[in-house]
């Protein structure tokens, strides 16, 4: 069987996936880290966004992706499906939202299914990164705004009329400062030219 033929068996995934797989240490084992890995893959299709390990959720991102692509190529009359669903997802009732819900969602997207941003690290925390794993189109608002032009935010509107206002009190308030100091150069006609002298060096 040719590469071709292969490919036609197996969806490809629309992420990148690396040639060895994270190390995610646990007390049982490899059955440890499948069920790690499962608890993952049921949060993910049911809060849509979580936040975890970054080795943990770069891990249970392919696992996610590959439920996703093969629900979406077999549907649910698809006995081998049903068992990877069953298998992958701890609360049944999400199997249904799998189908149901995800599917028509992502059966025409050209992207992957899911998207994963690197979390800042808590200030007092073990040295590990954080990352944040979502699906598209979850009904939460966007970690990165789309729109950076926001000068017609309510606040931001509130604001500059706060400056302009402080910049008008500022040059009313040097006007004055500078009317004062004009005040007595102005030079009198009728006063002696002793007194003239005697305000000069007085200033």
């Amino acid at each position: 069987m040719n590469q071709a033929d292969v490919s036609k068996l197996v969806s490809k995934l629309r992420i990148k996936v690396k040639a060895e797989h994270r190390n995610l240490r646990n007390p049982k084992g490899p059955e440890g880290r499948i069920d790690k890995l499962r608890k993952t893959v049921t949060g993910l299709i049911k809060f849509e966004r979580i936040e975890v390990n970054y080795n943990r959720g770069d891990e249970a991102r392919q696992y996610a992706e590959r439920l996703i692509s093969e629900a979406i190529r077999h549907g649910d009359c698809h006995t081998p499906t049903m068992k990877m669903a069953d298998f992958w997802l701890l609360e049944k009732e999400l199997v249904h939202k799998l189908f149901k819900v995800l599917v028509p969602r992502f059966e025409n997207s050209n992207v992957s299914f899911t998207k994963m941003y690197k979390a800042p690290k808590p200030q007092y925390s073990r040295n590990l990164e954080k990352a944040v794993l979502e699906l598209r189109g979850n009904p939460y608002p966007d970690l990165f705004t789309k729109q950076p032009n926001n000068r017609l935010w309510i606040q931001n509107v509130l604001l500059e009329a706060a400056k302009h206002d402080y910049r008008q009190s500022k040059y009313a308030e040097i006007a004055q400062n500078m009317a004062k100091n004009e005040e007595p150069t102005q030079v009198n006609s009728e006063a002696p030219k002793s007194e003239i002298i005697e305000d000069i060096k007085t200033q």
